[in-house]
């Protein structure tokens, strides 16, 4: 178990089990690789954990979509930092990908995953 100082964690993640995920590997050599569905297990607006029916590498690079009860979001980008077995799969943990370098901010993926925590931080699936 980790401590509260190991946490990477900036902030802290909400529940969202009711929020559905579908995710795509992103790369040169992975186009063939069909998009598969994840459990979102929490989140917060850097990232989240999932629960994955297959391993995915730390540094693997995703495509996110998001469903749920008043979410649709498509498209977010993110980073693989830790893959462990966990109940019926894999727990994966990612980074969202629009923070991690100056470049690549996307205010409004700042804001579309603002609203997804805010969202998840107000009430229960």
């Amino acid at each position: 178990m980790m401590s509260v100082s190991e946490d990477r964690r900036i902030k802290g993640r909400y529940p969202a089990a009711c929020l559905r995920v579908q995710i795509r590997e992103r790369g040169f050599f992975i186009k063939n690789k069909q998009p598969f569905q994840a459990t979102c297990l929490d989140l917060n607006r850097y990232g989240m954990a999932l629960l994955c029916p297959r391993p995915l590498e730390p540094g693997t690079r995703l495509h996110m979509d998001f469903e749920g009860k008043y979410i649709n979001e498509s498209k977010v980008c993110a980073r693989v930092v830790e893959c462990r077995p966990f109940q019926t799969g894999y727990r994966v943990s990612v980074q969202f990908s629009y923070y991690l370098n100056k470049k690549g901010y996307s205010r409004a993926v700042d804001n579309a995953l603002s609203r997804i925590e805010g969202f998840y931080n107000r009430c229960a699936c």
